[in-house]
């Protein structure tokens, strides 16, 4: 008998597919804004460091990402790989709507 705890693999990749899109989608935008914008609340060892996290953080997730095709998407990820990667993006988030405010002024 199977667990019935264990989410199918259909559950699995309508759940976790969509999310891994949404991160790989606002890290490429967080990418871009720290590498192409002179963020001005930021120092440049600030922008740089966080630069450094998004570009790990898409580094982990294109691991996971070939790890989840390559079980046929089968295995899902923990959710202390996943938290750290939302509290990247808020942070990102929050950078990138002060950046845009200063912008409009």
């Amino acid at each position: 008998m199977g667990d019935s705890s264990s989410p199918t693999p259909e559950l699995l990749q309508s759940l976790l597919e969509p999310l891994l899109e949404d991160f790989e989608y606002w890290f490429a935008r967080s990418r871009e804004l720290l590498q192409n914008e002179k963020i001005s609340f930021m120092s440049y060892q600030e922008q740089s460091d966080l630069l450094n996290r998004v570009n790990q953080a898409q580094a982990e997730l294109n691991t996971a990402k070939m790890l989840f095709a390559a079980t046929g998407k089968q295995v899902g990820i923990d959710m202390a790989t996943l938290m750290p990667w939302h509290q990247l993006l808020r942070e990102c988030g929050k950078v990138g709507m002060r950046y845009r405010q200063l912008k409009q002024e």
